[in-house]
């Protein structure tokens, strides 16, 4: 009984975030795996409802600095960070933030389809919802599935197989699901891990379409390798780079996707964006 009451105590302490929030500022970041700084100093700010890509080459920390934002790197044995992430100007690392509403406000997207395989094409849209301890009746179950759907331009490709097995959906179909089951707990942030790269180009293309209509409702982190898409898809650009092996990635430069592109301020941006290197 005892413990009952404490757990209550430790919920109530717990700070809940509004729907509403979508501003995202990181001061003075750090992160490190075990003794090992992997991320240094970053300090950036996400405009909300727009879309932000992560571009550099590979082992800068993109995706590194990608899961800080919602605290999936923290699974990770020995994983911390120093500095701040502020969600409309809460950090997301005070003792008193639960990670599991932080992660319910900002969602990922990782780089393969990872829909649950013994769970329908229903029941992944609901997971997220039911883990949050969510109650609904079955007409607003249907109706949240019919929307998360519809709002990722599936709805009308899997209405009459809704209680088949998510496996049976092509690798577009599966990401945009997974997308679904992201949307169906109504963030504020959307983070995607390289999307698209296990996708054929007519999936990518869809996906990329899916990006833009999304924007209008949450702010969006991409990580990409692939400069067009980046161009394509994003109203902003991050730079990360790394010195060299066992050195930590750092944020080299932000600003508009056009600025970026067509005159960045460093020459290691230009190097990376005509592909002297990475």
């Amino acid at each position: 009984m005892e413990n009952q009451d404490e757990s209550k105590k430790d919920k109530k302490k717990h700070k809940k975030f509004s729907k509403s929030e979508q501003h995202i500022e990181v001061k003075n970041l750090n992160i490190y795996y075990g003794d090992f700084l992997a991320v240094e100093d970053v300090n950036i700010s996400f405009k909300p409802r727009n879309v932000t890509a992560l571009i550099g080459p590979s082992g800068c920390g993109k995706s590194t600095f990608l899961r800080s934002l919602n605290r999936m790197h923290e699974v990770t044995p020995g994983a911390r960070i120093t500095g701040e992430v502020l969600l409309d100007g809460r950090n997301l690392y005070d003792k008193d933030i639960d990670p599991s509403d932080v992660r319910a406000h900002i969602g990922m997207v990782f780089q393969r389809p990872n829909p649950f395989p013994t769970m329908s094409i229903r029941q992944n849209v609901l997971s997220g919802a039911k883990l949050s301890g969510q109650k609904m009746s079955k007409e607003e179950a249907d109706e949240l599935v019919k929307q998360a759907l519809s709002d990722v331009n599936l709805w009308e490709e899997v209405k009459d197989r809704l209680d088949k097995s998510a496996l049976g959906l092509s690798g577009g179909q599966q990401q945009r699901l997974c997308i679904a089951r992201a949307v169906a707990v109504s963030p504020a942030v959307i983070l995607m891990d390289e999307p698209c790269s296990a996708l054929d180009p007519i999936s990518t293309k869809s996906i990329e379409e899916l990006i833009t209509k999304l924007k209008k409702q949450f702010t969006i982190v991409i990580v990409t390798h692939n400069m067009q898409q980046a161009q394509r898809v994003s109203d902003n650009v991050a730079f990360f780079n790394i010195a060299g092996t066992g050195m930590p990635g750092k944020l080299i430069e932000t600003g508009s996707t056009n600025k970026i592109f067509d005159h960045p301020d460093e020459k290691a941006t230009k190097a990376y964006i005509h592909g002297r290197f990475g």
